[in-house]
This record gives C-alpha cells, sequence and structure tokens, in this order.
C-alpha cells in the first residue's frame, strides 16, 4: 500500500517596491512595523560605501541600536563562492538570528551575492534590497533572483528568495557614473523590445535631452520598468514560462560576460549586444523588425567584440552551459515583432553563427 500526502505551502511572498527620492523614513517606518530593533546587518559595495557611508549609517541607526556592515569588493568578480563564504561567516559569528534583517545596499552585484547570504544563512535571513544602481532599481533587485557565478557559467549558484521590501532611492543615482546610467539603460531598453515598445522614444528622449541624472521622468521610466518586471515575474515566479523573457539578449551576454572574462565587459554592454544578435536571429526566423531602435543607443557602447573573445566558436559553447538550455538545446529569447516575445529552442547552431557574425560586424 502507498499514500500521497499533499503538502499546500507556498514560500513565496508578496513585498512593495518603493520608488522615489530620500526614502530613509519610509524605510525606518517599514523596519518599525517589522523588525526588533536590536539589530541589522548591511551589506555594501565598497564605492557606494565610500560615497554614501554617513548616509547609509544614519539612516539604519536611526532605528537599529547594532548595525554590521560588510563591505564587498567593487566589480563582478565579488559574485564569488568565496566572497558568499565571508559574507555568511560574518553575519553568522556577529550573531544573527532568524529574524535579524539584512540590508542589500548596491547594485546588481551586492544585491545578487547579498540575498544568496541571506537566503542561505540560518535557512533564511529577512532580506530588504536598497538598490543604489540604475540597473538594481529597474531589474536585479525585483523578483526574487540571487547568486553567484561559477566558472562554468554565470548566475549558476543561487536561489529564487524573495526580499521583504524594494527601495529605490533615486538620490543614490546622483553619484552613479555615465557607464553605470548605460549598464542600467539596457535593462531598459529590455522592457521596451519585449513588452513596451514605446519605451525607446522615451528613453531616447531622456537620454538626448536631460542626460543621465535623476529628474522625475527617469524617475517615471524607472518605476514603469519595474512594474513590467513585476507583471512578467508575478505570472511565473520561479521561471517556468514567460519569465523567461525578461532573458532576451541575456544568453548571447553571459557568454559573452564569461569567455572575456567577468568584469572585463559590463552586464549592460553585454546585454546590449545580446539583444543585437537576438534581433537578428529574429529576423533571420521571419521578424518583420530590425535593429534600428538600438541605432539611437549604439554609440553609448562602444564594445570591440572580437576584441574582447576572438573566437566565436567559445561564445556558442559558453552558451552550452547556460542555465536555461533544455534538452540540450539552448533556448533563445526571440521577437515576433516589437512587444512580443518567444522562447526558441534552438536545435542548429547555425543560427547563433550567424546572429553572432552580425553582432561581431556590429561591434567591430
Amino acid at each position: 500500500m502507498s499514500h500521497t500526502i499533499d503538502v499546500p505551502i507556498s514560500y513565496q511572498q508578496d513585498y512593495r517596491i518603493h520608488i522615489g527620492n530620500n526614502l530613509w523614513d519610509q524605510i525606518t517606518e517599514f523596519c518599525a512595523g517589522r523588525y526588533s530593533p536590536r539589530r541589522a546587518f548591511a551589506v555594501v559595495d565598497e564605492k557606494v560605501y565610500r560615497l554614501h557611508a554617513d548616509r547609509i549609517s544614519a539612516g539604519l541607526n536611526s532605528y537599529f541600536d547594532q548595525v554590521g556592515t560588510y563591505v564587498v569588493p567593487e566589480g563582478e568578480k565579488s559574485k564569488s563562492s568565496t566572497q558568499w563564504q565571508q559574507v555568511v561567516d560574518f553575519v553568522l559569528e556577529q550573531g544573527a538570528e532568524r529574524g535579524t534583517p539584512l540590508f542589500a545596499v548596491g547594485g546588481g552585484v551586492t544585491g545578487d551575492l547579498a540575498g544568496f547570504a541571506a537566503s542561505s544563512a540560518l535557512r533564511g535571513l529577512p532580506l530588504v534590497h536598497l538598490p543604489t544602481s540604475l540597473l538594481a532599481m529597474v531589474d536585479s533587485s525585483i523578483g526574487g533572483k540571487t547568486g553567484i557565478n561559477h566558472k562554468v557559467g554565470k548566475n549558476l549558484v543561487g536561489a529564487f528568495y524573495q526580499p521583504d521590501a524594494v527601495f529605490a532611492d533615486t538620490r543614490f543615482l546622483e553619484t552613479l557614473e555615465k557607464q553605470e546610467w548605460i549598464n542600467g539603460l539596457s535593462e531598459i531598453l529590455k522592457y521596451g523590445a519585449i513588452h513596451s515598445p514605446e519605451i525607446f522614444e522615451t528613453a531616447s528622449e531622456l537620454v538626448s535631452g536631460a542626460g543621465f541624472q535623476p529628474t522625475e521622468k527617469w524617475t517615471d521610466l524607472i518605476a514603469q520598468s519595474a512594474s513590467i518586471k513585476v507583471e512578467i515575474v508575478e505570472e511565473d515566479t520561479l521561471e517556468a514560462g514567460v519569465r523567461a523573457f525578461l532573458n532576451f539578449g541575456h544568453t548571447f551576454a553571459h557568454a559573452i560576460e564569461k569567455e572575456a572574462g567577468y568584469g572585463k565587459i559590463s552586464h549592460g554592454q553585454a546585454v546590449f549586444a545580446g539583444m543585437i544578435a537576438a534581433v537578428y536571429a529574429s529576423t533571420q526566423l521571419g521578424a518583420h523588425i530590425n535593429s534600428t531602435r538600438f541605432e539611437t543607443f549604439k554609440p553609448l557602447y562602444p564594445i570591440k567584440l572580437y576584441e574582447l573573445v576572438p573566437q566565436m566558436d567559445k561564445l556558442i559553447r559558453a552558451m552550452k552551459t547556460d542555465k536555461k538550455v533544455k534538452d540540450g538545446n539552448i533556448r533563445l529569447i526571440l521577437l515576433d515583432e516589437w512587444g512580443s516575445p518567444y522562447i526558441y529552442p534552438c536545435e542548429d547552431t547555425g543560427l547563433i553563427e550567424a546572429a553572432w557574425s552580425f553582432a561581431y560586424k556590429q561591434f567591430s
């Protein structure tokens, strides 16, 4: 005789994203309604800490009696098992309890690393994201993906772990370097490609007008982009279906990052090149689109793809180790038209080779 018992448990949780200028009062109010004031931890990007240590310390210490701060070395190389181990060691040795919150303060690298540490220490610490880069505000802090890189590929070790809240304080963008604005712009353009094509026009007007500084119009675009990601993640939290659309251009991009060496090219630059390749592959399968919508932004991405990865076959091999590979097939996110993505299991690498060849010519 055998028995079957259902386990009706959902471990995902609802939370809010707060977007605006100078959100510390809201952060304090949120903490007072949820956490003990005894202790908290902050995992902070090195550069952010250098520029904003006083603001971060004053903000968190306005409620918490003790704040243990771990400073993450700047750059993609910090998304490593070594840094993850050091963060976990830090919070455990400092006396973390299961109710002790961990604040991830920084860009995508810090958020992914700190989120994974929060998901694993004591089998889960409360997590609050304070994204400080444009990319983190519109993408990486939303949706619960955490993780680190592995020598085999990017983001291959990690967990889905939702935060208690996200506070995107646009005041941090006042000190954001132009290159980091451009990195975030790539993810915003992705939302234009897969969901709302009018974003291309809005972004073009902002770049050529106000430029890269935190204005109300940029805040509106950040909110629109975040809302699109929330809509997709809400439908497919664990990436079993439509959430994969958020990877438009990313399968190509992750291969560039891995083969060039993590940190040699920014994530945003790699994503931009990856989207160009994905658009070309889409046209080869009959889509009536072209990459002209990206042309306005191309001068912002002076990528030398051949110098980064001279051998194209290495990129194809890297794509075969991507975590989205299924049944041995590379799964590409392509477009039927602007705003209409689909998943394409690519059995023949000829299409991928053609897309890479096109990208190499565009970024020579």
